[in-house]
């Protein structure tokens, strides 16, 4: 999950992390009001969650109040790669003599958080590795530990940092170590982290992306959620714990298991076919879980057939079969349905299936080769 940039910033501020002055505004009667307790001079920052946005015009600097109502009136009327913008952040301006990127992510390689800084701040951090590898500098951080005093300042000699700024970058560096294991985050990012002519270092812009799986010991960030960004059937499944991915083909899979659906997917596209979605509905689903993932795949216009490929386990395959029933006596589905049923008492499920004028297979192959057969006839009447 991803945080907005005003959500980051208040987030590094509880740690100690210092930021620019400012607050959040949805219109710009807020805006304006913001601007002139920061005293006029101030710089209006779209909040949407995608890079450019400088590029894109979200992100302008206002002289005076009045002009930062003009630019909160602009901004808020503009979308920015699809996505409209809702609120402004309205930060003092500071005036920059250098800028510097610091971040922590995991590296899955070495199995350790890493600390990622550079003397090259304010451009994407890919930009650099790819143009200049050499200014790009990596610590690995024992989690065990954390991070070490000597390693803040390291960090802050192998980036050429004069010495005077060194006990304010080990600061920054603690909080933002912090910041990424309090939170549960996958990306704490501080870019740029300037300092200025006043000689402080201030976190001019921050980003944070939290893991998902973390959020239900989390549920003050979990609130934080940006639903813009979403589509509808993901926010639907999440309420009914599916685990979906939308994507573009004309298949809906219905699937326990993760391994299982991606297997799903992949032997769909053997035989031609694209998958319209990942959806794993987990074991033991019953028919209310059951109807909701037909409901979220059906709401996409472009599944021309639906293929349910369930392994019964612990749960029995005559259960699963009543429960698909159930689940599509309510949702009544018009696209042909492709149902592949293994496990305890698997052929009791497929002959109720098979009773309903329904199609079943046996094997997977055999599922995958009826459904892209079906959607093309559905498809191309």
């Amino acid at each position: 999950m991803n945080l907005h940039e005003y959500q980051s910033k208040q987030i590094f501020a509880k740690y100690g992390i210092p930021v620019p002055r400012g607050r959040v505004a949805s219109n710009s009667d807020e805006a304006k009001q913001i601007a002139e307790e920061l005293g006029g001079r101030v710089v209006v920052k779209s909040q949407v969650l995608v890079g450019g946005r400088g590029k894109a015009g979200g992100i302008r600097l206002a002289k005076s109040a009045g002009e930062a109502q003009e630019l909160a009136t602009r901004i808020l009327g503009m979308e920015i790669k699809g996505l409209p913008v809702r609120r402004v952040l309205v930060d003092e301006a500071v005036s920059i003599e250098k800028e510097i990127y610091l971040g922590i992510t995991n590296d899955r390689a070495s199995r350790k958080p890493v600390m990622i800084a550079s003397s090259e701040g304010g451009v994407d951090i890919e930009e650099v590795a790819a143009r200049t590898p050499d200014r790009i500098i990596r610590l690995h951080i024992d989690p065990l530990l954390g991070l070490r005093e000597y390693q803040a300042r390291d960090v802050a000699v192998a980036i050429d940092l004069p010495k005077e700024y060194w006990r304010q970058f080990m600061t920054v560096a603690e909080g933002l170590w912090r910041v990424f294991v309090d939170n549960d985050a996958t990306l704490a990012e501080i870019n740029p982290l300037v300092i200025t002519k006043e000689k402080r270092l201030i976190a001019l812009d921050g980003k944070m992306v939290i893991d998902d799986n973390a959020l239900f010991r989390r549920p003050d960030l979990a609130e934080k959620r940006d639903l813009d960004v979403e589509a509808p059937e993901e926010i639907s499944a999440r309420k009914y714990g599916l685990s979906y991915i939308k994507l573009d083909g004309q298949i809906g899979c219905m699937v326990n298991g993760a391994g299982l659906a991606m297997a799903t997917m992949d032997i769909i596209k053997l035989y031609g076919g694209q998958p319209a979605n990942f959806l794993d509905i987990g074991g033991g689903a019953g028919a209310e879980k059951v109807a909701a993932a037909f409901r979220i795949i059906l709401s996409d216009p472009n599944v021309c057939a639906v293929l349910i490929n369930i392994f019964g386990g612990i749960t029995r395959g005559d259960e699963v079969a009543r429960g698909i029933l159930t689940a599509i006596e309510e949702v009544k589905p018009k696209v042909p349905m492709v149902v592949r049923l293994v496990g305890t008492n698997a052929e009791e499920g497929r002959r109720l299936l098979a009773d309903a004028d329904m199609i079943t297979a046996e094997t997977l192959a055999e599922a995958a080769e009826k459904s892209v057969a079906a959607a093309k006839e559905r498809c191309n009447q």
